[in-house]
């Protein structure tokens, strides 16, 4: 036989049938196809039960999961086309299970006023228009005040003036919350830096004291020139 004759005799898993539980591979499906050829039903449970087995070792995450070994015996009944008569522990699910759609999950459709403060920022707001006044309620004011600002600086590198975040706060609580007059915030140390999410911060970090040595070196070279 040549190479030729060869490939003509050679069965891809494209032309073959599509397998319905993928998760198991296609010699579990053929395992599945011979224990419906089985004529003793005693037997043919015996068997079942071993391929059960072989499904748990080829599919161990399924211990995560509540009712693992139920479970386990319904991906035999569906990869059996839901035609396997054997004494199973669990009853046969019912086909139209399998195709029913999973409950929508609500999600919140209301927009963010300010992308770069948050959605959490507005919840916190709504918590504070609702405090009576007070030195309490200035002192929650101010701490949003400042955590908004690092929210700011975050996204937007350039310096923001402590009247724009108290004038946001107003904004988005829809004037609920009036800001008290005489309200300051700490001050920012000129060598802050305030990253955004995701960022390597250990990265960023070696490369700032690399540089620092760098200006430092130089620094000192300069000097012995003089």
């Amino acid at each position: 036989m040549d190479i030729y004759e060869n490939r003509r005799t050679l069965e891809y898993n494209t032309e073959r049938e599509r397998l319905v539980m993928p998760e198991y591979g296609r010699n579990v499906l053929d395992m599945v196809e011979k224990l419906r050829l089985i004529e003793d039903r005693e037997k043919r449970t015996v068997q079942a039960r071993a391929v059960v087995k072989v499904m748990e070792t080829l599919n161990p995450a399924v211990h995560a999961e509540e009712n693992w070994e139920q479970k386990l015996w319904d991906h035999l009944f569906i990869m059996s086309g839901y035609d396997l008569d054997v004494d199973s522990p669990y009853p046969m699910p019912e086909p139209e299970a399998r195709n029913t759609k999973p409950m929508r999950i609500p999600l919140k459709t209301k927009a963010v006023k300010a992308r770069h403060y948050g959605r959490n920022i507005e919840s916190i707001i709504d918590l504070i228009a609702g405090e009576e006044d007070g030195p309490q309620k200035t002192a929650m004011i101010r701490s949003l005040a400042i955590y908004m600002r690092q929210q700011y600086l975050i996204w937007n590198k350039d310096s923001v003036a402590d009247e724009t975040i108290l004038k946001d706060i107003e904004v988005l609580s829809d004037f609920r919350i009036k800001v008290p007059e005489g309200i300051s915030l700490t001050r920012i140390a000129s060598d802050a830096n305030f990253s955004r999410p995701g960022l390597n911060l250990d990265f960023a970090q070696r490369r700032n004291g690399y540089q620092q040595k760098r200006n430092n070196f130089q620094r000192k070279n300069y000097q012995k020139g003089k």
